[in-house]
């Protein structure tokens, strides 16, 4: 069974979120969208839209939607069979949260990796 098939997204904490929005636009130029983030579409070596997005988004330093990591960040993964692989994870002995969310941007489950960082599993919507 394939596990992980990408990264879809990339989420960190700042002291000062709105400065660090506007140094990521200006510096690296990433379009940070009022939401706090940006959605980058995946291509082809053609350009053409292959079906992907990764999200990248900074929050509050004092936000808890990392808990019950103490860490500033949180990668999110694409995974192809989410509730097939939270079995598998569960057999292994892995650390699963005791939440699975299914709804419009697809399906979210977390695992808790051995240092304690909160590692997000999603599958997303069929056609992405």
């Amino acid at each position: 069974m394939k596990r992980v098939t990408g990264i879809g997204g990339v989420f960190f904490k700042a002291q000062d979120p709105k400065a660090m929005h506007a140094w990521y636009k200006r510096h690296l130029g990433i379009d940070v969208q009022d939401w706090g983030g940006a959605a980058f579409t995946w291509a082809d070596a053609e350009g053409k839209p292959s079906g992907g997005t990764t999200i990248w988004s900074v929050g509050p330093a004092d936000g808890d939607q990392f808990a019950p990591s103490n860490a500033p960040f949180m990668i999110n993964y694409r995974v192809a069979d989410l509730r097939a692989l939270v079995a598998l994870l569960k057999a292994e002995g892995c650390q699963v949260l005791d939440k699975f969310d299914d709804g419009e941007y697809g399906k979210f489950a977390w695992v808790i990796d051995p240092e304690g960082n909160k590692v997000e599993l999603w599958e997303p919507p069929p056609g992405q």
